[in-house]
């Protein structure tokens, strides 16, 4: 037998253009119940999206959320937090129960966090618990974020971790395999999370198994996203049928029946 997930109503109460890369949107959802590990995730649909897209809770306070949204020349999930398609502000979105899986253990004297742009929200959140940590000793904390450099914000970590600021690769491509491997590691046990693109995220753990040999307890490797030469586009964008109901006052379910006929017929 399966079970549905939980799936949580939410209103945009707010948008910020934090970054040209990056827009923080603070959402009220009525219910939301986190899981209090700190590099905790939500499914969030959008009008216009019949999928989930995955984000990480920046912060939550009782049912007021912040995440921190990467946005990118195309794309829905982009247009609608953009504003392009309307400001997001008074919006009902769709929130799927959080999950995580931040998890250092208890010998660990330190952290390391890495990660590229969509990473920024859980280090920070990372980094901001373990300095408000009362049951023990505040671990030191590394950070080593891979951004443009627009997209570099001035007191976005608390000012008690170390961070290193990095540049991508001269074509925008990630290099943080590169940087790991050469890497200089704190003494003693420690706590290593990174999160990023996935073919990167592959190579660091082949490395952190095969060269640093690290307990699997005291790591943490993520893929965030996929890079690919090209994107694949749609057959159907259900943006344009989504705005275009609405607009005609259509119920959900009679888009949803345009949107199927579309893709039967191969336009949209």
């Amino acid at each position: 037998m399966s079970t549905r997930a939980q799936q949580y109503d939410a209103t945009v109460v707010a948008r910020e253009q934090v970054t040209p890369h990056l827009v923080r949107l603070t959402l009220d959802a009525p219910g939301f119940v986190s899981t209090g590990i700190a590099d905790e995730w939500i499914g969030l649909v959008v009008p216009g999206q019949f999928q989930s897209r995955y984000y990480t809770v920046r912060s939550v306070e009782g049912p007021r959320l912040v995440l921190d949204v990467v946005v990118h020349s195309t794309g829905l999930v982009t247009e609608w937090a953009s504003g392009r398609s309307g400001d997001p502000v008074g919006q009902q979105v769709v929130l799927t129960e959080a999950k995580g899986s931040y998890l250092p253990p208890d010998d660990a004297g330190w952290l390391l966090l890495v990660g590229d742009l969509t990473a920024l929200p859980a280090m920070t959140r990372i980094a901001r618990e373990n300095d408000a940590a009362a049951a023990r000793p505040v671990r030191p904390v590394r950070i080593v974020a891979e951004v443009p450099d627009d997209s570099r914000i001035e007191g976005y970590f608390p000012s008690s971790a170390d961070v290193t600021w990095l540049a991508p690769g001269p074509d925008g491509a990630s290099r943080l395999a590169e940087v790991v491997e050469d890497i200089a590691w704190p003494e003693g046990p420690g706590y290593f999370w990174m999160a990023g693109e996935s073919a990167q995220m592959r190579a660091i753990r082949k490395h952190l198994m095969r060269v640093r040999k690290l307990p699997s307890t005291h790591y943490d490797v993520m893929g965030y996203w996929r890079s690919v030469a090209q994107r694949q586009p749609r057959a159907v964008d259900p943006g344009p049928i989504w705005r275009a109901g609405k607009a005609a006052g259509k119920s959900d379910e009679e888009i949803w029946a345009d949107y199927d006929a579309a893709q039967a017929g191969g336009e949209q």
